[in-house]
């Protein structure tokens, strides 16, 4: 792998993850009960730009010597990974709560499995 094929994975996966950000991380004491919180300060910009390198590591790594076939499972399982820690402590909470945040936490998945499918594009 070119050092210039895995900048130009790292810079789509990054604009990806620009576009797309984490969804629903709620900070109750600073965005309220907000899901979609689209902050483009320094150091969101900059963890997302990290987030993206990672990445773009791990699929340089899978299409470059582990293999190149489960690609979406190995990046749907990064996401789920991600997405759901965070939700899986406020369990005490209402149904309602609980199911959106399910279907939240498979979207920021879904962020993942573009992430892949855009790496497999580049990278295969």
């Amino acid at each position: 792998m070119t050092l210039g094929r895995l900048a130009l994975a790292w810079l789509s996966v990054a604009v990806w993850f620009l576009v797309a950000p984490p969804i629903g991380y709620r900070v109750d004491h600073v965005v309220g009960r907000r899901y979609f919180v689209w902050a483009y300060n320094r150091w969101a910009v900059t963890g997302r730009l990290l987030e993206a390198l990672l990445a773009t590591l791990l699929g340089s790594l899978w299409f470059d010597s582990l293999g190149t076939g489960g690609w979406w499972l190995v990046f749907a399982l990064v996401g789920l990974l991600v997405a759901y820690p965070l939700r899986w402590q406020p369990l005490t909470t209402a149904m309602n709560d609980r199911r959106r945040e399910l279907v939240v936490g498979l979207m920021d998945t879904a962020r993942y499995l573009v992430a892949g499918a855009i790496l497999a594009w580049i990278l295969r």
